[in-house]
């Protein structure tokens, strides 16, 4: 029996709201200061504007900030295609940081890749984006598992 998919059975204003609701819940993304971008069925846009505290040694922004965006990108973007009932989390993930992140901002693009019934595999690339240059600056994978949500 295959079951129902949250993007099968919501409009896209619904699976916005639904998104947003779980977004706001994440204590991590409203400490780093993290906002909500685009969201469709299996993609999900996260941004995180820069701030001196999200920076390294040398004032860029911290490997882990941008690791934690990418995660919650490809997160909520496996999110967007959870069997009703159901919701999600990281089993693994491998980051690969391809340039120094620095600018004005970060923007972190989940996409999914490929929906099992039981795990997804997201692919996630993040931009810095400065003066209106966007620069790629990490790219992850990720395996996301869908398990049965206890919270509702």
């Amino acid at each position: 029996m295959t079951l129902p998919r949250t993007a099968d059975t919501l409009d896209a204003a619904a699976l916005r709201d639904r998104i947003q609701t779980l977004f706001d819940r994440s204590g991590l993304m409203r400490h780093l200061g993290a906002r909500l971008g685009e969201v469709a069925p299996g993609r999900v846009h996260v941004h995180l504007p820069f701030a001196p505290t999200l920076t390294q040694h040398l004032g860029l922004f911290h490997a882990g900030a941008t690791s934690t965006i990418a995660d919650a990108a490809g997160g909520f973007a496996a999110m967007t295609q959870a069997p009703d009932g159901h919701t999600v989390l990281s089993v693994e993930f491998k980051i690969n940081l391809l340039a120094p992140a620095r600018g004005e901002s970060l923007e972190a693009i989940g996409q999914v890749i490929r929906t099992g019934r039981t795990l997804t595999i997201v692919q996630v690339d993040v931009h810095a984006l400065n003066a209106g240059k966007t620069t790629p600056v990490a790219l992850m994978q990720q395996t996301i598992i869908n398990v049965p949500d206890r919270t509702s």
